[in-house]
């Protein structure tokens, strides 16, 4: 169990995307009961219009990342009935948030620590139950969630793909949004499809994109820039790009091993990739100058 311990808000680092966390739009909160008021450090959603895009895998190895470059990182297995970060992370739960919508557990129960600086919330895995919760359900486990976030900057929610219900309230409870797509024209059109689903129902803050699965040359830029085109012609919406993961063999290999690929393949073009992203997302919080030059003035002393 985790203890709880007091936190300072922009003491660890910087969340660094474009458009920072802010309060939700009047329309958000009318329409959105997971909008409701409640204490939360920066969440970030990871969703895909589809399947197979490595949504998962992103959402495991950014965290890792992450935790590398310092940030205390909560990551939220959110597809809560085909769970699989645990697979990916190579822990095995005894609990998971199935236990904490029956009430036989307090979410501090089934937290599972990861890496020095990554925690992971895991869920069920064929519980079709949980594929589809009501609105008092789905904002009971975001209350529950928040009584994890003292000792945490950011949270991570790998969503389900797709458009179902709980996907699209976890996009609307998070500050931001970042779409994983491929070049493939169904993961392009079924990516349109969410933003845009998201957008008719009042997410004013636009998602950021990351291109998976690309090939060495322009191919992830050029997806982008069709996703943004169509995005802002038809939508009026102007799509950050956050980034590319190229095809790597070593996500399969580090998958195989129940490992992260940042840490199995740490040299590997994946990992890499990772490492960029998270780089572009955390800023690690600088040294405060007063501090330094009390440092500095007793080492000459000494």
């Amino acid at each position: 169990m985790t203890q709880k311990k007091g936190r300072r808000a922009g003491t660890r680092g910087t969340l660094r995307l474009v458009g920072t966390p802010g309060q939700p739009t009047e329309l958000e909160q009318i329409t959105h009961p997971a909008r409701m008021s409640r204490p939360h450090v920066p969440t970030i959603a990871i969703a895909s219009g589809k399947g197979g895009v490595g949504k998962s895998n992103l959402a495991a190895n950014l965290a890792i990342a992450l935790g590398e470059n310092g940030a205390r990182v909560l990551l939220v297995d959110a597809d809560l009935a085909q769970a699989n970060l645990d697979l990916l992370l190579g822990v095995h739960p005894r609990f998971d948030l199935q236990h904490v919508l029956n009430g036989e557990k307090q979410p501090e129960e089934i937290v599972l620590q990861v890496s020095s600086n990554v925690r992971l919330v895991p869920a069920a895995s064929g519980v079709p139950e949980l594929a589809e919760l009501d609105d008092y359900r789905r904002e009971c486990l975001l209350r529950a969630l928040s009584l994890l976030e003292s000792d945490a900057d950011l949270v991570l929610l790998d969503l389900a793909s797709g458009v179902s219900a709980n996907a699209l309230a976890f996009c609307h409870a998070a500050d931001e949004v970042i779409v994983v797509t491929t070049p493939e024209m169904p993961s392009f059109s079924d990516a349109y499809a969410l933003i845009k689903l998201l957008h008719q129902q009042g997410r004013t803050r636009p998602p950021h994109l990351v291109v998976s699965l690309s090939s060495p040359d322009d191919e992830a830029e050029e997806t982008a820039h069709r996703v943004r085109l169509v995005a802002r012609r038809f939508l009026g919406l102007d799509l950050p790009y956050l980034g590319q993961v190229p095809y790597d063999p070593a996500v399969a290999k580090a998958v195989r091993r129940q490992e992260p690929v940042v840490t199995a393949f740490p040299q590997s073009p994946a990992a890499a990739a990772y490492r960029a992203l998270a780089a572009r997302l955390w800023e690690p919080s600088q040294p405060d100058p007063s501090l330094r030059e009390t440092r500095d003035a007793q080492r000459l002393e000494a």
